[in-house]
């Protein structure tokens, strides 16, 4: 018996890969971060591949990923930022998952994410909060296609809580 994968997807440094091990526990389902997977596969860190071969590139990389993983049963998925935002990568998803945008506060994201500019591509700016504003206010069309979960000043308990409330709730 398949049984629907939930998906979470939003802007860096919202929690989706810390509330997705723990939901994944809690579930008792695999967990599956798409950029680990990115990784693995491509046998480079994301910063390799964006600096080696270019934004583009990753986006195909994450374009397949998400079609090896249309097929997953029991997952959890933390997909990186802009994974969802691609119609194509969306429907693919969305077919067999319950998915939730996790969102948290601009300043909230550039603290947890204070010590990962190195690892983070788009972030590697003279002005990292100002960029994080630039790229959250982008992404807000996208990001409203899904159900909300708001992560700042919340415990990783309370929003698994809360993902599971929705997911019973449909």
């Amino acid at each position: 018996m398949d049984v629907r994968n939930v998906v979470l997807t939003g802007f860096m440094g919202t929690g989706k890969t810390t509330v997705g091990r723990a939901l994944a526990a809690r579930l008792g389902y695999r967990f599956v971060d798409t950029d680990l997977l990115i990784e693995l596969e491509a046998g480079k860190t994301v910063a390799e591949i964006f600096q080696e071969d270019g934004e583009s590139a990753f986006r195909s990389w994450e374009r397949q990923i998400a079609g090896q993983l249309a097929g997953a049963s029991a997952a959890v998925i933390a997909t990186g930022g802009r994974l969802m935002l691609d119609n194509d990568n969306a429907e693919l998803l969305c077919a067999r998952s319950h998915v939730f945008c996790l969102t948290a506060e601009p300043d909230d994201i550039v603290r947890r994410l204070a010590g990962e500019r190195g690892q983070r591509p788009l972030l590697a700016v003279d002005n990292p909060a100002q960029r994080v504003r630039q790229l959250l206010e982008e992404r807000a069309p996208g990001y409203s296609q899904f159900p909300q979960i708001h992560t700042s000043g919340r415990s990783v308990d309370e929003i698994v809580e809360e993902v599971l409330k929705c997911i019973s709730a449909t």
